[in-house]
């Protein structure tokens, strides 16, 4: 059979490559794709952007798609789903109603106040004046969020008050971020570690995958500006049992019924951003409608299950009747190679060099931003460029060993940050 992938990122890349992998899946299709899914054995880049919905529904129609799984958040909140479900056609991913819980932060905090989930004390403006007055009020730091799409940028950590006013006046402004900060939400700044809960969802059932932790700082330390995720690796070895069930528990199944509830069931990934605090509580930061990037490229690296045969069992509402998914009992680590400039404007074209050649055992690289040129050389075409990944016995093992794969890759302006990992170490005993 042939798949469908929307999208031309990291995890787009990583998706497509392992259903590839399927015993079942003939060809997957990825529209736009990238240098990477060009390259890649039984996969075939078609042009037609993720945003195009019409265009998409008929590629999957004329191609006799079996199946379509979004990648991107952008096409869900858009209706891509939807417009799907109306051409007959199986698409993985959430409604546009259900997809407003990434696609809007003031709408995911009223959500979770009604169902009573765990998140910071915040408040929702469209008014400068009116959310001064608030900040003004409030003891800092604080965190101050455009309430629409920013491709994962659209968060400013305020540690006093005239930073937290200037962030709100920048964004609902328009200045920062466009129309997505029109609306702000205002929230007290959750202290603890970050960790990245992902599960998919049928409409009722919901099976958790892996856990994993992502870096969304731009330098090392968790400074410098706030980006879509500079590196991630699973598992994490915050998440013990009782974390584990607490998550389940109290934050994605109350989610799933929350939205059911609402009319808007939900089906597809979903990721819930938390802060797991000093005693081991965990409340939500954000959510996501969508397998993280780059949560998604190690995830993906230990994934032993079909995962062509994961997605149809949501697709066909039959989660509750699978086996466990099995994972390899090895830890696997992604390192994101950026252009400079990023999280910012980049610049575009830079021949990479150093992705040629076989690749050492247990390690892959998984294309973000690039591109092929004419001369069929990949170059750099956007902020995030390469994942580089890789498995080890050892969160350490894994970590060498992608860190030695970014090592010999170059361009102009790249950089990355080269503390990915390290701070769970200590706990794994690495």
């Amino acid at each position: 059979m042939k798949v469908l992938v929307i999208g031309g990122g990291g995890r787009e890349h990583a998706m497509a490559w392992s259903l590839a992998r399927s015993e079942g899946v003939d060809e997957v299709l990825v529209a736009p794709g990238n240098a990477g899914t060009a390259r890649e054995p039984r996969v075939r880049n078609l042009q037609v952007g993720a945003g195009d919905i019409p265009a998409l529904v008929q590629l999957a129609r004329e191609q006799g798609v079996a199946f379509t799984v979004v990648g991107p958040e952008a096409p869900l909140v858009a209706g891509v789903v939807d417009a799907f479900e109306e051409a007959g056609l199986p698409c993985l991913g959430p409604s546009a109603a259900a997809a407003e819980l990434e696609g809007s932060k003031a709408f995911a905090k009223a959500f979770m106040a009604r169902h009573g989930i765990p998140t910071a004390a915040h408040q929702s403006f469209d008014d400068l004046e009116a959310a001064s007055a608030y900040i003004r009020e409030q003891q800092p730091p604080l965190v101050i969020k455009a309430d629409g799409l920013a491709s994962g940028k659209g968060v400013e950590v305020a540690a006093s008050k005239d930073e937290a006013l200037l962030a709100a006046e920048r964004m609902l402004s328009g200045q920062a971020f466009g129309e997505a900060g029109q609306r702000v939400v205002v929230e007290a700044c959750l202290q603890g570690e970050e960790l990245s809960f992902i599960a998919l969802v049928d409409g009722e059932d919901v099976v958790a995958l892996a856990s994993s932790q992502d870096h969304k700082a731009r330098d090392d330390g968790d400074q410098g500006p706030n980006t879509g995720g500079m590196g991630a690796y699973s598992p994490a070895p915050l998440v013990d049992e009782r974390l584990h069930q607490r998550v389940m528990d109290e934050i994605i199944r109350p989610t799933v019924h929350g939205l059911a509830a609402e009319g808007r069931p939900y089906q597809g990934f979903l990721y819930a951003g938390l802060m797991v605090d000093g005693a081991g509580d965990p409340r939500v930061l954000e959510y996501n409608c969508r397998l993280g990037d780059p949560e998604a490229q190690p995830l993906l690296m230990r994934l032993q299950s079909d995962f062509a045969e994961l997605c149809q069992a949501a697709l066909q509402r039959r989660l509750g009747s699978l086996p466990p998914l099995d994972w390899a009992p090895r830890s696997a680590v992604g390192v994101v190679m950026a252009a400079a400039g990023y999280p910012g404007a980049v610049e575009r074209g830079a021949v990479i060099e150093g992705l040629d050649g076989p690749e050492a055992a247990d390690t892959k690289v998984f294309h973000g931003g690039t591109a092929l040129d004419d001369d069929g050389q990949v170059v750099t075409h956007g902020g995030r460029v390469l994942c580089c990944c890789a498995l080890g016995d050892r969160l350490a093992d894994a970590r060498q060993a992608a860190y030695r794969r970014v090592a010999g890759i170059h361009w102009e302006g790249a950089f990355y940050r080269q503390d990915i990992g390290a701070r769970s170490l200590g706990r794994e005993g690495g």
